[in-house]
């Protein structure tokens, strides 16, 4: 029992299905890790009664030949998807002990797939932040040093697959919310295509970005999680793509032998710490080895992804969030003198300072007089940014770099210096903004021990090709299969 927690999704399901372990040993399990290791901070709610009552139907399913790939399997979800049998708060007070009346798409999909929920994960405030300190609950702490950032906003989910709190769990990536954590946490995460997974039921920042994803420990586990919560959902959400779902899994074992790999210049500049790089340049020689071949290219246009996302993302927080006033749901002011007083106190209260300072910000450029200047450049730059990317993808299949320029940093570090967080998402920018698929595998350690991942930046719906390219990098290494000490 006592390694069970060492599996992948995959050993696990295998393991289910032989009957070797019931789902409801294996949902006691990591719930008695979840109670045992609540000092990182990965998750915000429980309902063990709720577990159970699922793996119970899990191992009936299972007694009766009808189990699937993800039948008895424990994941959790980050606390940005809405659950009928957890709490939903997005990581803010504002949101305190609320409960949707629905699932999210993402969480009914993977519900039908017969995934046992062991609870709701720890995420930056309404998915704004680069390190998940920006909680309202606390910070999250990654396993590998627990005085270091696990990367954000999606920071629960990344610590409870490396800390071996989930076997898998979803997140979101606006700028790099899932690849991020998943390089400063060692494990492996998933963006796919804008709109190929609904968003439905995902607590809203920054609708033309947001996007569900999957964390697990390699990427065969990524195929088998993306391809339940992918697929068309257009009764309920207007920018879900109308592709069929796909067995990303079949995708898996092919040659990449001639597979292009390009580098963009850009990525590799003055900036990227020196132990990053080090990771980054082996990685790519391994992929040498492996039979894909090197080639640079440029993105000239990275440098000017944070100025352009910094404007976009928080012009529609500013109005996706303008619904938590305090009259139908969420935080209310207990004193107010009017409907107004109520509004500003209500949002005073209810919103940490990260939350207000880009709803701020947004207000701002969508004001009249700025409109033109800041949001309307900032939408034409974002086109240019994403035709940068199909340029880039006549010459190679891929593209490669690193995540971030640096490995986990302290917790605090950045102090008051926000601009300093947004820095560091300078190389998951540019594919957000172009809505491309992207991924984040380990690749290696740097500096204090800390795991350093891989991006790859595929092109629209190539997740497949994405994800084979990973797989073989980890049929070939052991990165991925490393753990920190202690779990």
């Amino acid at each position: 029992m006592s390694q069970l927690h060492q599996l992948t999704v995959a050993e696990l399901a295998r393991k289910l299905k032989a009957r070797e372990v019931s789902a409801v040993e294996l949902a006691g399990h990591y719930l008695g890790r979840v109670k045992a290791h609540a000092d990182l901070g990965a998750y915000l709610a429980t309902n063990e009664e709720c577990t159970l009552k699922q793996a119970r139907a899990a191992d009936e399913a299972i007694a009766a030949g009808d189990a699937g790939p993800l039948t008895g399997v424990p994941i959790a979800h980050k606390d940005i998807f809405v659950t009928r049998d957890f709490p939903s708060t997005a990581g803010s007070k504002m949101l305190a002990n609320y409960r949707s009346p629905f699932d999210a798409t993402v969480v009914q999909r993977l519900g039908e797939a017969g995934a046992v929920t062991l609870g709701k994960l720890n995420c930056d405030e309404f998915a704004m932040g680069s390190s998940n300190e920006n909680s309202a609950y606390g910070p999250v702490r990654n396993p590998w040093n627990k005085g270091r950032i696990p990367g954000g906003s999606s920071g629960g989910s990344a610590v409870a697959v490396a800390a071996g709190l989930a076997a898998a769990t979803t997140g979101t990536d606006t700028g790099g919310s899932i690849r991020q954590p998943a390089s400063f946490c060692g494990i492996t995460g998933i963006k796919p295509t804008y709109g190929r997974a609904s968003r439905y039921g995902m607590i809203a920042y920054a609708s033309s970005l947001d996007q569900a994803g999957a964390f697990a420990r390699t990427a065969q586990d990524c195929a088998l999680l993306l391809s339940a919560i992918c697929g068309p959902d257009p009764d309920r959400d207007s920018t879900s793509l109308d592709v069929p779902a796909e067995d990303f899994t079949q995708s898996l074992g092919g040659s990449i032998e001639g597979l292009r790999i390009g580098v963009p210049r850009e990525f590799l500049a003055e900036g990227v710490a020196p132990d990053v790089r080090a990771a980054i340049e082996a990685a790519l020689q391994q992929y040498e080895k492996l039979g894909a071949r090197r080639v640079e290219i440029s993105l000239p246009r990275t440098e000017l992804a944070i100025p352009v996302y910094y404007i976009i993302a928080p012009a529609e927080a500013s109005s996706n969030l303008s619904r938590f006033d305090g009259v139908k749901f969420g935080h209310r002011a207990a004193d107010y003198a009017d409907l107004l007083d109520m509004y500003k106190k209500t949002r005073a209260e209810g919103f940490g300072a990260e939350v207000q300072r880009r709803i701020m910000v947004g207000t701002y450029v969508l004001s009249h007089g700025y409109y033109d200047a800041y949001y309307l450049q900032a939408q034409k730059i974002r086109r240019m940014i994403a035709d940068d990317f199909q340029d880039a993808f006549k010459e190679c299949d891929l593209i490669a770099g690193p995540v971030a320029p640096t490995v986990a940093w302290q917790l605090g570090e950045h102090g008051g210096d926000p601009v300093a967080d947004y820095l560091a998402d300078i190389f998951t920018l540019p594919g957000s903004l172009a809505g491309l698929p992207g991924m984040s595998i380990p690749c290696g350690f740097g500096d204090g021990g800390m795991p350093v991942g891989l991006q790859l930046i595929g092109n629209y719906l190539g997740e497949g090709r994405l994800l084979n390219a990973a797989h073989r990098f980890q049929q070939a290494t052991d990165f991925h299969l490393r753990a920190p000490e202690g779990f």
